[in-house]
């Protein structure tokens, strides 16, 4: 089925925002906004979860072709320890918005926990990602954006296997902590129960 391609009834800027990497042991969490044209429709999108490393990669070069605007923000693993994964996540999103190069009227935010620094009329939705087009869209551009990332990062400290496991927990990630110590990139008070609990 393909995903909603609007909330409003009206034609409004709406902006879908997404985040990704709030498991993960290492480095940022990335956000991006996308705004596509009201009446959009493309059945390929999909939640980033539900696609292929490859399919997302195809993609993101039709998401970035396609939308009136889109931006990718991160914030870096010395924040989130200094604010929580939470409000590290929500202060991502903001930024993305705020990287958009038209200001958007309104914003659907995946998850069910936001805090609006711009005063844009917002709607949060739990799997708000397998639901409209533009999270979806988002979610893919935020996760390979990440997962580049992550790569390129994998070849300083290649003992983590992050061009693998892109940062979160895997048995070889967790091995290689226990025996190499942390990195600059690890999180340093990330106690992934505790902070999972903050969740959307």
């Amino acid at each position: 089925m393909a995903l909603k391609s609007h909330y409003s009834d009206t034609p409004l800027l709406e902006c879908g925002c997404d985040e990704v990497g709030r498991g993960c042991l290492a480095g940022p969490v990335c956000a991006a906004a996308v705004i596509f044209p009201y009446d959009y429709v493309n059945e390929e999108i999909n939640d980033s979860k539900q696609l292929s490393a490859a399919k997302r990669d195809h993609l993101r070069q039709i998401i970035e072709r396609d939308a009136i605007a889109f931006a990718v923000t991160e914030v870096s693993q010395s924040k989130i320890d200094e604010i929580n994964i939470l409000n590290a996540s929500i202060l991502c999103m903001n930024l993305a918005v705020e990287k958009l190069s038209i200001a958007p009227q309104f914003l659907l935010i995946d998850g069910n926990r936001f805090q609006d620094k711009w005063h844009i009329p917002y709607r949060c939705m739990v799997k708000g990602d397998a639901t409209y087009l533009s999270i979806a869209a988002a979610s893919i551009l935020a996760k390979t954006y990440r997962d580049d990332l992550m790569i390129r990062l994998d070849a300083e400290y290649p003992m983590y296997d992050w061009k693998n496991n892109k940062g979160y927990p895997s048995p070889k990630h967790i091995a290689a902590v226990h025996q190499y110590g942390m990195c600059p990139y690890h999180r340093r008070s990330f106690h992934l129960k505790n902070q999972l609990s903050l969740e959307f």
